[in-house]
């Protein structure tokens, strides 16, 4: 990444599909990273801003994808991994979007300037694609593989939606401002649970589900990661960071491991995995 930290404000937005200009800007230095998935094999990939590691199974590290700035990840149902390398040049933003096969082939699209428009890393079993747009009004927007688009939710109320995950079947599940909310496989979006930040400079991170469709949302300004049940309706912390760390993404494995990309105020990154027992480590 050449020349300019990327404001956080700007990247929550744009990683939704579209550039926005910048708001109140957080009180923290940092822009963390959110992209962090597990391929069927058990190696887990993340970014750091600077490169896309991978963690093997024996706890091996390497580069899988060297020198892209990306803040998200999709591993799509063949394997292959996707992300993008945004930076700034000439004072001008550009990007173009990646892609690492499973045998391990890398190809990119032809460098474009400007914020991604019209697509997200965010997808469900199907390839649809969902983000978040402010005009012509406020809506989730779905992306069919044939190019079409649905906007649903525009008689909905949106403050200030930011990181937002896909499941299999088309539910998205986002946050906004304080809120965990959904949209439904119907279209409906609904609200689940209020009240995610402790206080107003908590910036809000990653969202993922697991095998019960718990969400978990990173709190990365709190040091925490919290946990809506569907059953029962409740928050509630599951792990806490210690500073300076903070947790931005993570994902539940199929073992129940719970795996958090954490971030330091200075951008550094480091991966901490939690057993069900209550066993730690850190990559």
């Amino acid at each position: 990444m050449a020349g300019r930290t990327i404001p956080w404000t700007v990247l929550t937005r744009t990683m939704a599909g579209l550039a926005l200009a910048v708001v109140a800007a957080t009180p923290a230095s940092a822009h963390p990273g959110i992209g962090i998935v597990m391929d069927r094999g058990g190696s887990v990939f993340y970014t750091d801003l600077t490169h896309v590691w991978r963690i093997a199974p024996d706890g091996t590290k390497s580069i899988a994808v060297r020198d892209v700035h990306t803040h998200e990840l999709y591993l799509d149902p063949q394997g292959t991994l996707h992300g993008e390398h945004l930076w700034f040049a000439n004072e001008r933003w550009f990007h173009y979007t990646w892609q690492l096969t499973a045998r391990g082939a890398l190809t990119r699209s032809p460098q474009r300037e400007g914020f991604r428009q019209g697509m997200s890393f965010v997808r469900d079993g199907a390839g649809r694609m969902f983000w978040y747009e402010a005009a012509p009004t406020p809506a989730i927007v779905r992306r069919s593989t044939d190019g079409r688009t649905t906007r649903f939710g525009e008689r909905a109320t949106f403050l200030d939606v930011r990181w937002m995950t896909a499941t299999s079947d088309g539910a998205v599940y986002f946050t906004d401002h304080d809120d965990l909310r959904t949209l439904t496989t119907d279209g409906a979006v609904m609200t689940l649970a209020t009240g995610l930040r402790d206080r107003a400079d908590h910036w809000v991170g990653g969202v993922w589900l697991d095998a019960r469709r718990r969400v978990y949302v990173a709190v990365w300004g709190g040091r925490v990661v919290k946990r809506f049940d569907p059953a029962s309706g409740r928050v509630e912390v599951v792990a806490r960071s210690q500073a300076p760390w903070g947790p931005s993404g993570g994902l539940a494995a199929p073992n129940g491991d719970l795996w958090l990309l954490e971030t330091a105020e200075d951008n550094t990154v480091r991966v901490r995995r939690i057993s069900p027992d209550g066993r730690e480590r850190i990559f």
